[in-house]
């Protein structure tokens, strides 16, 4: 192939000189010159070529679009590498310890938390904070067993769809939409199922809650631990969900049988408009004491005496004796709060920016 290049090469140089009788020594150069160059790249091009190429088992690796793209997933960071891996959680439903693969766990961690309509971002964000939620649990375990748990990291109701699903319960979940669902969802994990939210270099309890009061709760108001990233931030595109506020209304004998179950020696003898007092509240707005029967009782346990669905509610009593309670927000308020991380992603944040939002001094990095 190169000879039959040069040949005709020099064919053509003798044609030149032919056509050059008569004209000036010029003309013949801007002629020759091209030719030349032409020669010289089609020569030297092919040897360039074979020299980059990189060789792989004794043969040229040949490189699909398919293949550029799985490489390219396998190297993303917060990519999830470690398939093989697994979580331990008591089921609070059968007492039994299960232990299933993490991809599983944080595909079911993500369908039981959200509606499949929310944002890639939502998701995202949740199935970071889930995933570091379980290795601090891990990691607090390891220091300091507790002994209910029966070696399991934390509790979880799969078969209610708490914490998580099994794989099983997620085709009753999606049913027809199964398969679309699934890809969906699998497809972010493996997203960014490797990367979890880090204080001081460990894995934070990055706990959650479906919708806050407008601000989210500290957790010491909660559950009398403070963590630095556990504080009270702003979260007011929660006031435009449709299950922002709700009210429920209980008769004057459930609510004495929810309390006296709850507390003892309550005096509720009087009239039942007489039970509650004024509440004081804490500075994101949510109930931290009121006085009930004589005593002063704590938000969260009046919240989760009266199944209530936040601890910021007021009480109402009607003139037949009936109460009325409005509650803002839903769940215990700490953390992210899934309404609102919702509504960061269709205003365009990312779910880094949602994560930081929401637990502010973590920071992301490698699960491990």
């Amino acid at each position: 192939m190169f000879l039959y290049i040069i040949i005709q090469s020099l064919k053509m140089c003798k044609r030149s000189r032919a056509a050059a009788k008569g004209r000036n020594v010029t003309m013949m150069k801007r002629t020759l010159a091209p030719l030349l160059l032409f020669v010289l790249l089609t020569l030297l091009l092919p040897l360039l070529a074979a020299a980059l190429t990189p060789a792989a088992g004794g043969g040229a690796v040949v490189f699909s679009p398919a293949s550029a793209s799985a490489a390219a997933n396998r190297a993303a960071p917060g990519a999830l590498s470690a398939a093989a891996d697994t979580v331990k959680l008591l089921d609070s439903g059968s007492g039994e310890v299960i232990t299933m693969p993490l991809r599983d766990y944080l595909i079911g961690a993500a369908a039981s938390e959200l509606p499949i309509s929310f944002q890639k971002e939502a998701f995202k964000a949740q199935i970071v904070a889930a995933h570091s939620y379980a290795l601090a649990s891990r990691d607090a375990q390891a220091a300091a067993p507790d002994a209910a748990l029966k070696g399991a990291w934390f509790k979880a109701g799969p078969a209610r769809h708490e914490g998580t699903i099994l794989p099983a319960g997620l085709k009753a979940l999606w049913g027809e939409r199964y398969d679309a669902n699934y890809t969906y969802v699998a497809a972010l994990v493996d997203e960014v199922g490797g990367e979890v939210l880090l204080y001081d270099g460990k894995p934070a309890f990055a706990a959650y809650h479906a919708i806050s009061n407008g601000k989210t709760e500290t957790s010491e108001a909660v559950w009398g631990r403070a963590l630095p990233y556990w504080v009270s931030v702003g979260s007011p595109l929660d006031a435009t969900s449709p299950d922002y506020e709700k009210t429920v209304t209980l008769s004057a004998q459930d609510v004495y049988d929810k309390l006296n179950l709850a507390f003892l020696a309550l005096d509720l003898r009087g009239k039942p408009s007489e039970w509650f007092g004024a509440p004081v509240r804490d500075a994101a707005g949510y109930i931290q004491t009121m006085p009930v029967g004589g005593q002063t009782l704590p938000g969260t346990e009046l919240r989760a005496a009266l199944g209530l669905r936040s601890a910021d509610f007021d009480v109402a009593v009607g003139a037949d004796n009936q109460f009325t309670f409005t509650t803002r927000g839903y769940g215990h308020g700490v953390g992210l709060s899934q309404y609102g991380a919702n509504a960061m992603a269709v205003a365009g944040k990312t779910y880094r920016e949602i994560l930081a939002a929401y637990y502010p001094g973590t920071m992301l990095g490698s699960a491990s």
